[in-house]
């Protein structure tokens, strides 16, 4: 890879500042609770919300497996959730909190990212590359890991034991509390940071760009993180991140999914959701 002036220019952002493949050890398998199964939304427009809850209500019925949703949208001060606190392996969705913590730690050492750092973070994000996410995780640590989670008040989210770093506990709630400090100015994460790291979530190879695009509208700019996990119990993780800002709009959706037959299940599933949420908001 050729980084030249693009590493140069990256390392100048972050001043001041799973895939498939996951080696999965035997291990106790985490089931999400049977949280609240009713969609819920609320809104500055009475009329967007009960449409939205009817709409992601029909987009997950019939369903086989579980899944989470939650949506927020700073415009409309909307947000939906279901099932916003039920657990997860997260499979890579976690990448983009490696890359957070990251920054969070270069911040606090008034230090620009390595080259080597670069490198690792465009991979880790932009191919969803296992054998980065490995390095940074490791070079890290769980201290600086639950460090940045607490400073983010991502409380419900375990890092996985042992460098395993795909079984990870996830939930919506905390997911879309790291996509609210990376789409908005906060103390936790530089501007030049929140900007790294949308740039590589704009940057996605094509054959990952599904999820919670899906349906986008025409005018409105995407930013995406997927994750994927097959374990030999309960079927395949299917999970993604997504932030979106146009149309009047500036809006982030998580949605994650457990227990499918396939991954294309998942995928099919995530989809359903994202068509109608993009379809609502983009009519009001």
């Amino acid at each position: 890879m050729n980084l030249g002036t693009s590493t140069r220019r990256a390392r100048a952002l972050v001043t001041g500042a799973v895939g498939l493949g996951v080696l999965i050890p035997v291990v106790a398998t985490a089931t999400p609770a049977a949280a609240a199964t009713a969609v819920t939304c609320t809104s500055s427009k009475a009329a967007l919300a009960t449409k939205l809850q009817k709409d992601i209500t029909a987009a997950v019925a019939g369903r086989t497996g579980t899944i989470a949703v939650g949506l927020y949208d700073r415009t409309t001060n909307t947000t939906c959730s279901l099932r916003a606190t039920s657990s997860y392996d997260s499979a890579s969705i976690v990448k983009v909190t490696i890359l957070a913590t990251l920054l969070w730690d270069a911040k606090k050492h008034n230090r620009y990212l390595t080259d080597t750092e670069v490198s690792l973070a465009t991979a880790m994000i932009t191919k969803s590359d296992n054998a980065a996410a490995s390095t940074l995780w490791k070079q890290l640590g769980l201290t600086k890991i639950k460090g940045f989670l607490t400073a983010a008040g991502m409380t419900k989210t375990v890092p996985g034991a042992n460098n395993y770093w795909g079984l990870t506990q996830v939930n919506v709630t905390d997911e879309q509390k790291l996509l609210k400090l990376i789409t908005g100015k906060n103390s936790v994460l530089s501007d030049n940071s929140r900007a790294f790291i949308l740039k590589l979530m704009g940057q996605v190879i094509s054959s990952q760009r599904w999820g919670t695009p899906y349906g986008t509208p025409s005018g409105v700019t995407w930013h995406v993180k997927n994750g994927w996990l097959q374990r030999s119990t309960h079927g395949w993780r299917v999970h993604s991140l997504g932030t979106f800002n146009g149309g009047g709009h500036d809006y982030m959706i998580t949605v994650l999914t457990w227990g499918n037959s396939t991954m294309s299940y998942g995928i099919t599933s995530i989809q359903g959701v994202a068509k109608a949420i993009h379809k609502d908001l983009a009519a009001s």
